[in-house]
């Protein structure tokens, strides 16, 4: 499985930006594909998820803010990020979940995509 990360940038506070991963190979028709993201100095952080039934989840510092979705035909999840704040500065990473009920679950991870807010 390969995550490819892509949509990071330099935007000014209250900007946006939309980020996007391409996910390649084996994904369980139970699944969680999800954004987490690491500050300097900082412990890697969810930002938010969604399962392969739909279902989100969010941090409260990005509720309101920040929407995740996903395309299941094309194997992407994008997370669209509205009035950005510098505290949302940090390379954030895509993730998929693999679940198998009988096994336990596979974790992979892409990249990181550097976003940056500042004036």
């Amino acid at each position: 499985v390969q995550l490819q990360a892509s949509g990071g940038g330099l935007v000014q506070p209250g900007g946006s930006l939309r980020l996007s991963c391409a996910v390649s190979g084996s994904i369980f028709s139970v699944n969680y594909m999800g954004w987490y993201r690491q500050a300097p100095g900082k412990q890697r952080e969810l930002v938010a998820s969604i399962t392969s039934g739909g279902n989100v989840n969010y941090a409260d510092s990005v509720k309101g803010r920040f929407t995740i979705s996903r395309d299941n035909p094309k194997n992407t999840v994008s997370l669209l990020m509205n009035t950005l704040k510098p505290e949302d500065t940090a390379v954030y990473y895509c993730n998929l979940k693999n679940i198998d009920f009988s096994k336990g679950w596979d974790i992979y991870w892409g990249q990181g995509t550097q976003v940056t807010v500042s004036c």
